[in-house]
């Protein structure tokens, strides 16, 4: 089965053997399974291409806001759907390769490996660093991926398909100027001072 009728998802792989589980790369024809994989971590079963078109519907919280209501996020599926397949024609012209491949390695770059977090010791909230799990780290992936997609978009007159297919070959690369990978750095730079 070919995603979009185009694309074989069995040539990507994950290389990060700690997101192998976490990352479904399933046969599936169009990604879209309304809902039937909904409950606590079922989301592991849903393909990974179409947990990234949910997201971005909404992206989730960014700086203490939750933007639902800002009217920049299309709620329609179909318009998400086109707009990925485009990406991944345009991915798929100026890389030559696999677009589903260049996703998941997107995904693997923007994966952060510890994060902080604070507990409070007698009158004082220290910070401490920890693990992140893998789940965790391919959720917080997706959401600044597609966080920086939207910050891309804002104000720009490349259409929303060429900002995704920008953004995901920029992360691919680890370019430091893309919000993923930016947040990952500081992130783990923080933690690496609270160790």
């Amino acid at each position: 089965m070919l995603l979009f009728d185009k694309w074989d998802i069995s040539e990507a792989k994950v290389e990060d053997p700690g997101l192998v589980k976490y990352i479904n790369l399933r046969p599936i024809i169009v990604p879209r399974t309304f809902g039937r994989k909904s409950g606590d971590f079922r989301k592991n079963e849903m393909n990974i291409i179409e947990r990234f078109m949910n997201k971005l519907q909404v992206t989730g919280h960014s700086n203490k806001r939750h933007k639902v209501s800002s009217g920049k996020f299309p709620g329609n599926y179909q318009t998400i759907m086109k707009e990925t397949m485009k990406a991944f024609d345009l991915i798929e012209k100026k890389t030559n390769t696999n677009p589903i491949h260049v996703f998941v390695k997107a995904l693997e770059n923007a994966a952060l490996f510890e994060e902080i977090t604070a507990y409070q010791l007698g009158g004082i909230i220290a910070r401490k660093a920890v693990i992140t799990s893998p789940q965790r780290r391919v959720d917080l992936a997706l959401r600044l991926i597609t966080q920086g997609i939207y910050r891309s978009t804002f104000k720009s007159k490349k259409t929303l398909g060429q900002t995704i297919a920008s953004e995901i070959m920029a992360i691919a690369d680890n370019d430091p100027k893309t919000l993923p990978i930016r947040e990952r750095n500081r992130i783990e730079k923080e933690a690496e001072g609270a160790r």
